[in-house]
């Protein structure tokens, strides 16, 4: 089992940054890709972002690249998400995740197994 805590929303203007971290618990976090997604109101939950077990593959969806940059530190059992430049439309609960170690298809939701509870952002224009 893996338990995923998020930390660090709020509610910012447009154009400011936050940094979001999800602390692991529990087996191999190191092992794990690890994955952000997020969901908006009314809306279906999308990918935000990924990164491999070491960090050797990072993806993006088209909608953040260049603003947000998604990092681990395995050591300290924690995932992070550095957003910049944030937008109204950017505005949702954002929730990190941990897929098996064998998975390859980051854009994917349906592949994580481990799910945090969430960690509302909210930008005000």
């Amino acid at each position: 089992q893996v338990q995923l805590v998020e930390s660090g929303g709020g509610l910012v203007q447009a154009g400011d940054s936050l940094r979001l971290s999800c602390a692991a618990s529990g087996r191999s976090f190191s092992s794990y890709p690890m994955g952000w997604f997020r969901q908006a109101p009314g809306k279906e939950r999308e990918f935000v972002a990924a990164i491999s077990w070491n960090g050797g593959r990072i993806d993006y969806a088209d909608s953040v690249k260049g603003r947000f940059t998604i990092s681990r530190d395995n050591a300290k059992n924690t995932l992070y998400l550095q957003m910049n430049s944030l937008k109204p439309e950017d505005t949702a609960v954002y929730y990190c995740a941990a897929a098996p170690v064998y998975y390859r298809d980051y854009v994917k939701a349906i592949g994580y197994n481990y799910w945090g509870q969430g960690t509302q952002v909210t930008v005000s224009s």
